[in-house]
């Protein structure tokens, strides 16, 4: 027997040999121009890596035979803009706090820089808007309700040393009993007092003999912090529970927990982070935002 001649139509690709299945390899290779530009990019990348900084290693990386840090130039560059600014911010720094509202020029920087600073390191807890987050605990800095005071003297103190921090020993510090947790109180006690602390604010709907015992539980229990009234105490950072602002929430269920688990929200101090002139400039900014004093 002879082989059959097998001829293809003159548009017909030649194939590899290699078949799968009854699938068949085509010998399509791709043009030569686009196969000449992938090689060079990659001797472009190859080159690129050993010219620029780039391979990471234990500290720091390759910086690259062309002598480029781009990291220096960054430095450089905020050097240019620090050493334009070098005159206002010696002044912002030498100026009492209360008084820098009262030289224009120096509240527009200052109004800038801090806002800068607060959209930099601020904003990631209490918000672009400044407005907090309230099933978190970060403070609203918009309103006139205060944990630990709003005069410039007592926001900067806040931002310099923060709050309940383990890296300042000057840090404000309060701290809440953990009332069901330690078994300070019984669970039928923090039931009334929560619908107590409920009434102060003024809500609706409560229970009225929870809330007349729950009275007797507050004055024994809270009242030394909180006040009779339920006012608070900015001088050991225990927040009003008598206006409409909370920090958790005023469902029955977040102010249980409060009582019950206790609550240690925490700042971080910004003295290591941030010149002094950084702490006036977003202390005065946040002062301005609506609630300062």
């Amino acid at each position: 027997m002879c082989a059959k001649k097998v001829t293809k139509a003159p548009a017909e690709v030649d194939t590899t040999g290699h078949e799968w299945d009854g699938i068949q390899e085509f010998n399509n290779p791709l043009p030569r121009w686009w196969v000449w530009v992938f090689y060079a990019t990659i001797i472009w990348g190859i080159w690129y890596t050993i010219a620029y900084p780039a391979w990471p290693l234990i500290h720091g990386a390759t910086q690259g035979y062309l002598g480029q840090d781009t990291r220096a130039d960054v430095a450089a560059e905020i050097k240019t803009f620090d050493d334009a600014n070098a005159e206002i911010k010696a002044k912002l720094v030498a100026t009492d706090l209360d008084a820098i509202k009262g030289d224009e020029a120096l509240a527009n920087y200052a109004q800038r820089a801090g806002a800068a600073v607060f959209k930099t390191n601020c904003a990631q807890c209490h918000g672009a808007g400044a407005a907090g987050v309230q099933s978190l605990g970060y403070p609203n800095l918009r309103d006139d309700d205060w944990l630990w005071g709003g005069t410039m003297e007592d926001i900067h103190l806040t931002v310099m040393h923060g709050i309940r921090n383990t890296t300042d020993p000057d840090a404000r510090y309060s701290e809440m009993p953990k009332f069901g947790v330690d078994e300070l109180l019984e669970p039928a006690q923090i039931g009334e007092v929560v619908e107590y602390v409920l009434s102060l604010s003024g809500q609706k709907d409560l229970d009225a003999a929870k809330v007349s015992a729950g009275m007797t539980v507050f004055v024994d229990n809270c009242a030394a912090c909180h006040m009779e009234d339920g006012s608070g105490d900015r001088a050991q950072g225990a927040p009003s529970l008598a206006d409409q602002i909370w920090l958790y929430g005023s469902t029955r269920e977040a102010v249980a927990e409060s009582v019950t688990y206790a609550r240690f929200g925490v700042m971080p101090d910004w003295n290591e982070r941030l010149g002094e002139d950084q702490i006036r400039a977003v202390s005065y900014y946040v002062h301005g935002l609506g609630g300062g004093e």
